[in-house]
């Protein structure tokens, strides 16, 4: 399964909200469009659809900007793609209006990739927002990255 544009940078907009929960001043569109190289109008449609959802609260005007409406370990990842996706049918088969195929009767693939889209999104659901800004654990001994300390992440504020 493949996440929309649209689901992906309204996930990347919770992020960033998450990473400055504790900032004083809220994010702005501007903010988030330039750490992601995404277009500011097409962002804005995004946050508007995230405030109408109760997830972002957004205040306009000079000093205003977005601010999560609940804290990010309320926030389910698969909430947010539940509400951003539009469609989750894998096959044809999967929409009865819509099946011309003929192996329907006797074909098992829609059990099999209707168990898979029930997995997938049972992962997204056990995840907060939390969970996708939280700092990675430290690399094992001996690893390729041991020594190594990520200090930012392209796409999410610099936190001193």
């Amino acid at each position: 399964m493949r996440l929309t544009q649209w689901t992906d940078y309204a996930l990347r907009v919770l992020m960033y909200c998450a990473a400055c929960q504790e900032r004083e001043q809220p994010v702005t569109i501007s903010e988030v469009a330039d750490a992601h190289g995404i277009s500011r109008s097409h962002l804005t449609k995004i946050v508007q659809q995230l405030a109408m959802q109760g997830l972002l609260d957004t205040t306009r005007g000079r000093g205003g900007g977005m601010r999560l409406m609940k804290p990010a370990h309320e926030i389910a990842v698969g909430a947010v793609v539940r509400l951003t996706e539009t469609d989750f049918d894998m096959v044809e088969c999967f929409n009865a209006d819509l099946n011309q195929c003929r192996m329907s009767p006797h074909c098992r693939l829609q059990t099999v990739l209707s168990s898979a889209t029930s997995a997938y999104l049972a992962v997204l659901d056990g995840l907060t927002v939390a969970d996708l800004v939280a700092p990675l654990p430290p690399p094992k001994a001996g690893g390729a990255a041991a020594g190594k300390t990520m200090r930012w992440v392209p796409g999410l504020p610099q936190l001193q």
